[in-house]
């Protein structure tokens, strides 16, 4: 009973000490409207008070010296950053804050665009994102005309509350100068920043706008140079405008089909003048041009069809090779006998121009795929600088004059060297290399017993030599019409450089692929050479070869 007693006392004591401490916050609205009645005798802010985003402060929140009665003379003025500290420091950096702080007073502040702190109204309301463009043409006049006719300012008038708006683009408190990198409309960044609502899948299929136009840019070649770092490649506003954004059904814009021709030419001049510029925007499989469409399709039939075969010639007569070697007795080698030279191959000045064939394929390689893929790591060193200086098309370029100017010493040495010459008639195809090589593929893939007869020039090095040659022509004319593309847009229509940039990096994929699954084993993996066939540094041959009559003493052209 006692015990009862005390937790009854206890329960009434904790009810009293709530009650009290909760009288303080009943007590606060009317002190609050007590203060903000005895201001208003005198000030008649009520009603814009009340109507404002400050409304449930009381008004020593700013005015602290103000509360004796009469004010104390010389009392600063509030400052909004007393309680925005965030947002004043990415003021103060902004470009408006810096103007205001080398003293020009007419650059906006914070009542400049959100009204006096007694009618402050919410940011993020529909009423006030309206008058964004307004608030922003008292300095800005011209561009704020501008924006009220584009579609971004028509759909923001018809109450699309999704439409972008000045600060959007921009900023809201940190607006940059657009020369400044990490300013929303610098050129690295505006595709990002048109992105927002571009690459929006949900804005797009709300209201019906093309949902590709941000991934059909990225796989473009402004796309690509751009994400690689290219200052001065286009980007969306090189096309589309700034503030002047129309679409491109309209007469007036940038993108209608009347104006391409005058859009294009500012960085390729004369484009579109002879011929329709065509599609723009598309996607491989999706509105591509036909021309586009028929050469991926032959080159993903053909780059399959010829890496595997490739592989299945190579695989088989490696693990021939292998049986012979490890797990029969007395296994025959097709290596030379040590102390015996081996076969003359190449000259002194093949090789030298094998090894800046192949140094400058491996450089051309290497920077070309660094445009398409500018994320990857081994693309790094070359894309880096490319907001400095567009290394990775510089030696792109360097690379191709001297893979060109191989190919035209080669023409050259035949048309001197009457040895060479003979020793290239060898390597003209012949139908008896079909038949070998069908033969020898059987052989490799067991489906045959006995080795066939391969002829000394055979089927291997016809292929590998004519590939080189076929390689070079296509790389070469498709490569300048890329490396001149102003000359080319100037003369053909634009889908031709469209199939040539499907053509290049397309070839360019069966090349290299090609090179390291035929080439490479032949001198580097092929049990009858390895480690290595030393013919690309010594002129001669570690393989042992069958002997002939054929230009027995004439060096090959190659490997």
């Amino acid at each position: 009973m006692k015990s009862q007693r005390v937790a009854g006392i206890r329960r009434l004591r904790w009810a009293l000490w709530l009650g009290l401490a909760a009288i303080p916050a009943l007590y606060a609205p009317t002190v609050a409207a007590q203060e903000k009645a005895d201001c208003a005798s005198c000030h008649d802010l009520t009603k814009k008070l009340e109507a404002s985003k400050h409304a449930a402060l009381t008004c020593d929140t700013c005015h602290d010296q103000h509360t004796a009665y009469p004010h104390p003379k010389n009392a600063p003025k509030p400052e909004c950053s007393s309680c925005h500290s965030d947002i004043n420091k990415m003021f103060v950096m902004s470009v408006h804050g810096r103007e205001r702080a080398k003293g020009n007073t007419g650059a906006p502040e914070c009542a400049s665009c959100h009204g006096s702190a007694h009618e402050v109204t919410s940011a993020t309301t529909e009423a006030f994102r309206k008058t964004v463009p307004e608030t922003c043409g008292m300095c800005h006049s011209e561009i704020g005309e501008q924006f009220q006719k584009s579609e971004h300012g028509k759909a923001l008038t018809a109450g699309v509350k999704e439409a972008p708006t000045c600060t959007d683009c921009h900023g809201e408190h940190a607006i940059l100068e657009k020369s400044r990198k990490d300013s929303p409309v610098n050129k690295a960044q505006i595709r990002d920043t048109c992105a927002r609502c571009h690459g929006d899948l949900r804005l797009a299929g709300r209201f019906g706008l093309p949902a590709d136009r941000i991934t059909s840019f990225d796989a473009s070649f402004h796309g690509l140079a751009a994400k690689g770092g290219s200052q001065t490649v286009a980007n969306c506003a090189s096309c589309h405008g700034f503030h002047t954004v129309l679409k491109s059904s309209d007469p007036n814009s940038m993108t209608h089909p009347t104006n391409l021709a005058k859009t294009c030419g500012q960085c390729h001049p004369g484009a579109g003048d002879r011929f329709a510029l065509g599609t723009i925007h598309w996607l491989e499989g999706g509105q591509e041009p036909g021309g586009v469409r028929y050469v991926r399709l032959f080159y993903w039939g053909v780059i399959p069809l010829t890496l595997g075969l490739m592989f299945l010639h190579h695989a088989g007569d490696f693990v021939r090779k292998l049986i012979a070697l490890r797990f029969r007795k007395g296994g025959a080698t097709g290596r030379a006998s040590e102390g015996i030279p081996g076969e003359m191959r190449m000259l002194p000045f093949e090789r030298i121009q094998h090894a800046m064939l192949a140094l400058s394929f491996i450089i051309l390689g290497w920077t070309g795929f660094a445009l398409k893929f500018p994320d990857t790591f081994w693309a790094q060193p070359l894309v880096m600088w490319e907001s400095l200086w567009p290394v990775r098309g510089t030696v792109h370029r360097i690379a191709a004059v001297v893979f060109t100017a191989c190919g035209l010493l080669h023409v050259v040495s035949l048309m001197v060297n009457r040895q060479l010459r003979q020793h290239w008639m060898t390597l003209l195809p012949r139908g008896r290399d079909v038949s070998e090589g069908i033969a020898q593929m059987m052989y490799n893939l067991g489906l045959r017993k006995t080795k066939p007869v391969v002829s000394p020039h055979s089927y291997a090095e016809k292929v590998e030599y004519w590939a080189v040659v076929w390689g070079a022509l296509v790389m070469g004319v498709s490569g300048a019409l890329l490396w001149f593309n102003n000359w080319a847009m100037a003369q053909f229509p634009k889908n031709w450089l469209d199939i040539a940039t499907a053509v290049h990096y397309y070839e360019a994929v069966l090349a290299c692929a090609a090179i390291v699954i035929w080439h490479f084993y032949s001198v580097l993996f092929d049990p009858d050479v390895y480690p290595m066939d030393t013919a690309w540094l010594t002129g001669r041959t570690v393989r042992k070869r069958p002997p002939h009559k054929e230009h027995d003493s004439s060096p090959a052209h190659g490997d």
